[in-house]
């Protein structure tokens, strides 16, 4: 099957307007392509609209459910999804559990751009060194319809 060339998506999930704007704009810079919700219920919604997406990052601690939970449901339908925790409440994360998965980590607030685009890289390439493209090859899907960048 031919192949296309699609941005890195990351879906951003935090109560906080400015933190959800702070994280859109550093991430758009950084080349990624990126949608948002304003709480757990809103991320939901947008995992059977947009389901495909290859990072989440979300606070921990919000209204109706926790990070932890909304992680949880959005890896069961995605699989390869990695998260960042992006939170003020790290203590919290381990209060049920005393390790990270495999395809997950946290980031503390507050944090500069620089921060962030360096725990986003470190997650989903294994490394920060020089700067990584932000996109990755897929199978073309024909249902599906690319928009080109």
């Amino acid at each position: 099957m031919p192949t296309t060339t699609r941005p890195y998506r990351v879906l951003i999930v935090d109560d906080e307007e400015s933190i959800v704007r702070f994280a859109d704009r550093v991430l758009r810079s950084g080349g990624y392509e990126t949608a948002f919700a304003f709480g757990a219920a809103e991320a939901l919604e947008l995992l059977t609209s947009e389901p495909t997406f290859d990072l989440l990052l979300t606070d921990l601690a919000m209204p109706t459910m926790n990070g932890d939970e909304l992680a949880r449901r959005f890896c069961e339908h995605l699989s390869d999804l990695k998260v960042l925790y992006f939170t003020g409440f790290s203590d919290r994360l381990f209060a049920e559990r005393h390790t990270l998965r495999s395809n997950e980590a946290f980031l503390d607030k507050p944090v500069t751009a620089t921060g962030l685009l360096e725990a986003v890289s470190l997650l989903l390439f294994g490394h920060t060194r020089g700067l990584q493209p932000a996109t990755r090859d897929v199978p073309l899907d024909p249902a599906f319809r690319y928009l080109d960048p």
